[in-house]
């Protein structure tokens, strides 16, 4: 899996600044593309913002932005500006660069909150878009490198299903709405959606991105330090649930994997997540597994507990279930200690992102033949 950080910022600072230095001598005082900006203004929100997330990812404040602005009053040329843009991106990929894996600061979109990938697309995003509208309106043509666009795409676009036959380019214009698709109305607003990350005691569950679900089905990592023996194979099929369902346009990202990340190490542990979002009457399936090397230290009953609670305070969910092989004694253990109630002995399809729900804390995945299963609930 590429990583998403400073060499991306700087790839998008660099492409834009050397598209927009060509028409540095015309008038910026124009509009840029579809926005009520002007070109030169466009161009000082690209550093704004830049500065900013270099600011948040530093100083990784969790509830405000840092109290600190940028102004260009002595930038008197469009000249000016590119090299505050310039020196705000290199801050920024040094910011992200420097930031633990586990950093994190505020952001208001989605869940209050983004990591050193968050910020860094969210950067890349600004850059490409911006430039977009500042090239459009001094009449110029302009495309951002297809390999960017999917990392954002990939990242803070999750709920964005890829558009068969545009490229990564035209789908992330359209996802700003900024350009259209055959086949899809064009949109007045737009939000990214950073991972969602849930706290527990001694463990966090951080959400997986379709990059990370993509390089997590192909034997990566998915850009996480797992425990030695991690990560299970239950893990690696829920991914696999997220990236189908990503490509199908159907993917839910608050309702996707979570990997269990210790706090005190920074290592991740083993998946948890949901088979899809609710069903109409708020009814979802969960699932889990744990790296064997992790058992017995009551992780998955903590991490199931802050994620029902999670689940379960929203509107759109009622009750949590799900299945067990009657053998598996220790997962039975953990959906007990979660809160969950035993309410039948069959239990549902076994499909979907809980596939590898069996292994527990314990032994690992009991031996019952098909059928042979129980089913756990947890209400509201």
């Amino acid at each position: 899996m590429r990583a998403m950080g400073g060499d991306q910022v700087e790839e998008a600072v660099t492409d834009a600044v050397a598209t927009l230095r060509k028409v540095a001598d015309r008038d910026w005082s124009v509009k840029a593309g579809r926005l009520d900006w002007s070109c030169r203004r466009t161009a000082e929100h690209i550093a704004s913002d830049l500065i900013a997330y270099a600011g948040q990812i530093a100083g990784r404040p969790t509830d405000r932005y840092v109290p600190f602005d940028i102004t260009f009053e002595e930038c008197e040329s469009p000249e000016d500006v590119l090299q505050v843009i310039e020196a705000t991106g290199t801050l920024l990929a040094a910011a992200v660069r420097t930031a633990p894996r586990e950093a994190r600061a505020f952001h208001p979109y989605p869940f209050r909150s983004a990591n050193r990938e968050g910020f860094a697309a969210m950067g890349v995003t600004e850059v490409l878009a911006h430039t977009h509208d500042i090239a459009e309106g001094l009449g110029i043509p302009y495309e951002a490198p297809a390999a960017l666009c999917e990392d954002v795409l990939t990242r803070i676009f999750p709920h964005v299903r890829p558009a068969p036959g545009s490229d990564p380019w035209q789908t992330l214009l359209w996802a700003t709405g900024r350009g259209d698709l055959p086949g899809r109305a064009p949109l007045t607003g737009w939000r990214w959606n950073n991972n969602l990350v849930i706290p527990a005691d001694r463990l966090t569950l951080q959400g997986v991105t379709p990059a990370a679900a993509a390089d997590l089905r192909a034997g990566g990592t998915g850009g996480f330090a797992w425990t030695e023996d991690g990560p299970f194979e239950g893990t690696r099929d829920a991914a696999g649930m997220v990236t189908k369902a990503y490509e199908a346009g159907v993917h839910r990202p608050e309702f996707g994997l979570f990997v269990l990340v210790r706090i005190e190490d920074g290592r991740a542990v083993g998946g948890m997540g949901f088979h899809g979002a609710p069903a109409e009457d708020g009814r979802a399936e969960v699932g889990y597994d744990l790296a064997e090397s992790a058992r017995g230290n009551g992780y998955a009953a903590e991490a199931l507990r802050a994620l029902s609670a999670w689940a379960l305070s929203r509107d759109d969910v009622t009750s949590l279930f799900a299945t067990v092989d009657r053998a598996n004694a220790p997962s039975q253990g953990v959906l007990s200690r979660a809160g969950f109630t035993r309410v039948s002995g069959e239990g549902g399809d076994g499909q979907g992102e809980g596939e590898g729900e069996g292994e527990g804390e314990g032994e690992g995945e009991g031996e019952g033949e098909a059928g042979e299963q129980y089913a756990y609930e947890l209400r509201g």
